[in-house]
């Protein structure tokens, strides 16, 4: 076999290293390539696509156990339309909408302390009007005046 595309050549193209496509490969996530007669690697174009997939579920959230799952579900539908996509893309979006509740009230927390002008952990936190809720993170309508 004389086409396809060695690794250097996917990996420019999907916008990884070698190393991850190689780790990728050894995950399972791709499929196993044809040799050249020398030995190298080839691939083809749908690797490209596989791995430009892998790294947007990546962005989207997704662990790489999770991207692996929907990829051997998108396998083995057998022209069935859903592979199980819609119902992963709901979980992960209302886990990310939990970490925004988190982080928003983390921030208001902190911006809570910077406000207060808050200098010294062990002061404010024994201070009855300390912006910060040590007690419980998760109160978020707590403000105080300043007083650290």
């Amino acid at each position: 076999m004389s086409q396809g595309l060695r690794s250097g050549q996917v990996a420019r193209a999907a916008g990884v290293n070698v190393q991850t496509l190689r780790y990728y490969e050894r995950r399972g996530l791709l499929a196993k390539p044809q040799r050249s007669n020398g030995g190298h690697r080839l691939y083809d174009e749908e690797a490209v696509v596989a791995l430009r997939v892998i790294k947007a579920a990546q962005r989207l959230g997704f662990t790489l156990e999770e991207v692996a799952e929907l990829l051997e579900a998108g396998r083995h539908r057998h022209g069935r339309p859903a592979a199980g996509l819609q119902g992963r893309a709901a979980a992960k979006l209302a886990e990310v909408e939990a970490k925004i509740a988190d982080l928003t009230t983390i921030r208001t927390a902190l911006a809570g302390a910077v406000e207060a002008g808050c200098d010294d952990l062990t002061v404010c936190a024994s201070s009855s009007c300390c912006p910060i809720p040590f007690t419980d993170l998760a109160e978020e309508d707590r403000h105080a005046e300043p007083c650290c």
